[in-house]
């Protein structure tokens, strides 16, 4: 009866390292909690730009990974691209802005 009480508690043992392990992140790849992160992230981002008169939010595109939001699309001048990287770093948890803006 101790060898099957030993068994049973290795095999939790190991179902609960394999699932530590699975959720870990790596440089390129995020943890299931830093994709969620990332995405609310996101929401928030993109929530400001769209409540900003100066920015059209349809035209600017928000990524974020790790904490880092990356900005994409076209604006009309450069003040917009300038308004939309404040409007970022203002974001609880934006960790940096990535700038990818085209000025038309």
């Amino acid at each position: 009866m101790n060898k099957a009480v030993f068994i049973r508690r290795f095999l939790t043992l190991l179902v609960l390292f394999a699932f530590i392990a699975g959720c870990a992140s790596s440089h390129k790849q995020e943890s299931t909690g830093e994709y969620i992160d990332d995405t609310v992230l996101t929401a928030k981002v993109k929530a400001e730009i769209f409540n900003d008169p100066e920015l059209k939010v349809l035209q600017i595109n928000v990524e974020s990974f790790k904490g880092v939001v990356q900005l994409s699309g076209f604006v009309n001048s450069s003040r917009a691209s300038a308004r939309a990287v404040q409007l970022s770093k203002s974001v609880k948890g934006v960790k940096g802005v990535k700038n990818s803006i085209i000025v038309k």
